[in-house]
């Protein structure tokens, strides 16, 4: 059963992603119109604490694998159970829709680990080689951080469908777009090559409340509305010059808000009228909620004076530094959490047992 909110945000031009595989959801939100969904070890992790999927544990810890191995077996798993919910609306697409997208090992950035740059960026190419086999609406998200930059043009080079993640600043975002261009390049065809580059949202405006506070109230909080409307408009200037079978878009990621006086659906109603948004669940369900009719708005900037303002305060250098080392401590946290859950599972099934 459609949402008339929901229903009102798809017919701008929006394609809705749901940021969970929670098997629950996809189904609620793919009743709503969702076309894809992505996955990341918060996710995974928080659904292992259900205790509903204790029997596939269980069954893995039977065939003795260690921690690490169950954590990537049932996230496939997982991945593979959305995958087929969404499969039908991928070939009724001929591919453009219907993606889920799985992370690469988050542990290759661990500043712990100290991995040198080069066997990073073989390690990406590897598990994404690996992780992609077998999967027709499967993407692998790589993060652009410099390996796994390095490591996209030999990806898509071998025909793997890719979601960018992590981008915060023009330079990323061009840097990855063409190396999923050179690479796309080295293909026999171009008829199934699909890439996305996910631009995060509302971890800008938290950047700006905390480094810019001498902002206006006008201006404070648009700036990550006004970065990535300034990327998808790029993205679509670049690749209406280099036209594909299928659409290479912007996911517009991060869109959950972070300021209490925020509406829920403030990114949502902002960046409303093209490509992709992927939303967290709860974001989903307040657009539901909301009795909001959405317009396009993904084309409208704000005004000169606020673009102005904006642009002399923020110093897009250290945004873009400041971001991505948080980002990293997110990317890698949340893996070790991940591994450590499914620890705590072990040992309360053994314990049961």
């Amino acid at each position: 059963m459609g949402n008339p909110s929901i229903t009102s945000l798809i017919q701008t031009g929006t394609k809705l992603y749901l940021d969970s595989i929670d098997p629950n959801l996809v189904e609620q939100n793919i009743e709503w119109g969702a076309v894809g969904a992505t996955s990341n070890p918060i996710i995974i992790s928080n659904l292992i604490r259900t205790g509903r999927f204790d029997d596939q544990i269980a069954r893995a810890l039977e065939s003795g694998l260690d921690n690490e191995a169950i954590c990537w077996e049932l996230t496939d798993a997982l991945v593979s159970q959305a995958q087929s919910k969404f499969e039908s609306i991928w070939e009724m697409s001929c591919g453009n829709t219907g993606w889920v997208s799985f992370e690469l090992d988050p542990l290759l950035e661990d500043p712990i680990a100290n991995i040198p740059h080069a066997q990073r960026v073989e390690r990406y190419i590897e598990l994404g080689r690996k992780w992609a086999r077998g999967h027709v609406n499967r993407m692998i998200k790589v993060p652009a951080t410099p390996a796994g930059l390095d490591a996209l043009e030999t990806m898509v080079a071998d025909g793997i469908t890719l979601n960018v993640t992590l981008i915060f600043s023009e330079r990323q975002y061009i840097a990855a777009r063409d190396a999923v261009w050179r690479g796309s390049q080295k293909r026999e065809s171009l008829d199934s090559f699909k890439s996305v580059f996910s631009i995060f949202v509302s971890r800008i405006d938290q950047y700006t409340a905390e480094h810019c506070p001498g902002l206006s109230s006008d201006a404070q909080g648009l700036y990550g509305i006004l970065n990535a409307k300034r990327l998808w408009k790029e993205n679509h200037r670049f690749w209406e010059e280099h036209p594909t079978p299928l659409q290479q878009e912007i996911i517009f990621a991060s869109t959950g808000t972070k300021n209490p006086a925020d509406p829920p659906w403030k990114y949502v109603a902002a960046l409303a009228g093209s490509d992709i948004q992927t939303n967290p669940p709860e974001t989903n369900s307040a657009v539901a909620a909301s009795n909001q009719s959405f317009t396009r708005q993904v084309d409208a900037m704000p005004s000169e004076a606020i673009c102005l303002e904006l642009d002399r305060a923020v110093r897009v250098e250290h945004m873009e530094a400041t971001l991505m080392e948080q980002g990293v401590a997110k990317f890698v946290a949340p893996q070790k959490q991940l591994i450590a859950t499914v620890a705590e599972k072990r040992t309360a099934l053994l314990t049961k047992a």
